[in-house]
């Protein structure tokens, strides 16, 4: 008795060893990620921070000093702020849920289809998300151009409009033309992820479904919706972030004016560009962080929402 409780301590002093061993070899693995992730993530936010609470800026004969809370407050009464805020929110709300329904639409349309045929779209619609933004921009800005622009010339044809519209220059259509751009550029992965977990849904559940008497609609609420919503949550919570981020494309198109000022934009301006203060990174750093904390709030509902279904 005694050599079989001295057998068994040794085997599991054994196993916590291999168990060490092995988690010091997954660390030893993570760590040029966990150092790349500490220098360029978790140390430029808390950087980020120090100075939102400063009136740092790029004048050299102002010293840097700590304001508390000012920039924050400032930022409740700077209208140009609060329609940035404005736009994002309007770009997020229409983008994210465009994005991912007509990709769960394409997804579902496409996933049974042969290999190559299936490639080939999988191709078709990942193609702008590997492409160059700027490319991709400077098609876009052709095909909005006022005089020369393809939309006008098709638009005009088809006998819909009478003159030609100033699609990046008139602020009831620049917004939304923005919003069609990034909607064409981030549908590609959202098909290609859809399709993927489409076609690692349980067949065996559809099956016994179907044998139940279920409808389509009932076999996708019931059967294929639930197995998919890990891939839904990553989506939305990707789709969100970018949407908040949108920058290359009010930079390239419009620089912010015809009223497609986003938060993205104002804290570039607004540390670079801003020249009566010489650059307010102080304050530029306070809209950053205001920002990462919609995106943090809207992710935590997003989980929270999933977690319950």
């Amino acid at each position: 008795m005694k050599g079989a409780i001295e057998l068994a301590n040794a085997n599991t002093l054994r196993s916590r060893q291999l168990m060490l061993r092995e988690a010091r070899t997954a660390y030893l693995f993570l760590l040029p990620s966990l150092i790349f992730f500490v220098g360029f993530v978790v140390i430029p936010m808390v950087i980020c921070i120090f100075y939102s609470l400063t009136n740092a800026n790029m004048n050299a004969k102002v010293a840097t000093q700590f304001i508390g809370f000012t920039n924050f407050q400032k930022l409740l009464s700077d209208k140009t702020f609060l329609e940035a805020l404005r736009n994002t929110f309007v770009i997020v709300i229409v983008s994210v849920p465009a994005v991912c329904a007509f990709s769960l639409w394409v997804s579902s349309a496409i996933y049974k289809l042969s290999g190559p045929v299936l490639s080939a779209f999988r191709c078709i619609f990942y193609l702008p998300v590997v492409t160059g933004s700027v490319a991709v921009t400077v098609v876009w800005k052709w095909m909005y151009d006022n005089y020369t622009g393809i939309l006008n010339y098709v638009l005009k044809g088809a006998g819909l409009i009478e003159k030609n519209i100033n699609w990046l220059g008139d602020s009831k259509y620049a917004l939304w033309c923005i919003i069609l751009i990034l909607f064409t550029t981030s549908v590609g992965q959202p098909i290609v992820l859809y399709v993927s977990a489409l076609g690692n849904v349980d067949a065996t559940q559809i099956e016994a479904a179907k044998v139940d008497g279920a409808n389509d609609f009932q076999v996708f609420w019931n059967v294929k919706w639930p197995q998919m919503m890990p891939t839904t949550l990553y989506i939305l919570v990707i789709t969100t972030i970018n949407s908040f981020q949108c920058f290359a494309l009010i930079q390239l198109l419009t620089s912010g004016g015809s009223g497609t000022n986003t938060v993205m934009y104002y804290i570039y301006f607004t540390a670079f560009k801003l020249t009566e203060q010489l650059g307010h990174f102080g304050y530029a750093n306070a809209m950053g962080v205001v920002l990462a904390i919609f995106i943090g709030i809207l992710s935590a509902v997003q989980f929270k929402l999933a977690a319950e279904k």
